[in-house]
């Protein structure tokens, strides 16, 4: 290769570097020979179709050799930064639609005395301990899938849901962490995909998957992988008000007290007496 190719070629690798890099690179002010002249005007010109200048081929060995060592030291040639991944937004269960999600439990479901709360779920899921996974399964006497499972489970307390973990997942109020969840809590998981109920000390009841039962196990999820926790029932339901006694009847028992040891001690100092 003629030294005039390869200063053609510096010349194209250094036109390269500038527009990867994106900087305008310049001319040098070597002159250039006649024999590189051409080569020179055309790289100096630009490349066609373009608006960057390229720089002049370099016209001596000197120049050859500096330009080298300047293409091979070029910070351009170094692996560009990328922007660090942003988390992905949380998204609405079945729309596809990114919501962030709330610091507390809005929309906490009514507490009512004597009515379902978290503990009546957790009591119901564990009487299905046992039953085996089928997946589409709805007859706990054959096997259950898992959200058949929760459909059941809540169906025993009164409480209807849907069919599908899916339509499950947007039923209630959400919870937004795990660290916020409440025994008879809904755990969502896989994109919708699973469902069980959180039973409190970081641990759920639901029905895995074929070769299964129903079963308990630690949640290994984290507030990343886990798509949604639903708060169907209460928590906990308040202790029933103690009855407050009619008005007055506090007083005319304690009166109706008094009268009746009066007398029975007036009977005995009368019996004393008259024996004697």
């Amino acid at each position: 290769m003629s030294f005039t190719d390869m200063a053609s070629r510096i010349g194209a690798i250094q036109g390269t570097l500038a527009r990867v890099s994106g900087t305008t690179a310049t001319a040098r002010p070597e002159p250039l020979s006649a024999g590189t002249g051409a080569v020179a005007s055309m790289y100096a010109g630009g490349t066609t179709g373009t608006n960057s200048a390229l720089p002049a081929a370099p016209s001596t060995p000197a120049a050859f050799t500096q330009a080298l060592q300047e293409a091979m030291a070029s910070p351009a040639v170094l692996a560009p930064k990328t922007a660090p991944p942003v988390p992905a937004p949380s998204v609405a269960p079945g729309s596809g639609t990114a919501v962030a999600k709330p610091d507390a439990v809005r929309n906490e479901p009514q507490a009512k005395a004597g009515g379902v709360d978290g503990s009546d779920v957790v009591a119901a899921a564990k009487k299905y301990l046992g039953v085996p996974y089928v997946w589409g399964g709805n007859n706990p006497k054959i096997g259950l899938d898992c959200s058949s499972f929760v459909q059941h489970t809540f169906k025993d307390l009164g409480v209807g849901l849907p069919r599908v973990a899916r339509q499950q997942a947007t039923q209630g109020t959400e919870v937004p962490s795990l660290a916020q969840a409440k025994p008879g809590d809904l755990i969502v998981t896989r994109g919708g995909g699973h469902i069980g109920i959180y039973l409190g000390d970081n641990k759920m009841i639901h029905a895995p998957r074929p070769g299964e039962s129903v079963s308990i196990r630690k949640l290994f999820e984290t507030d990343a992988t886990i798509m949604t926790i639903r708060r169907i029932v209460p928590s906990e339901t308040p202790a029933p008000a103690a009855a407050k006694p009619a008005s007055g009847t506090t007083k005319d028992a304690a009166i109706e007290q008094a009268e009746l040891t009066a007398a029975v001690q007036r009977a005995l100092f009368s019996t004393a007496v008259n024996g004697a």
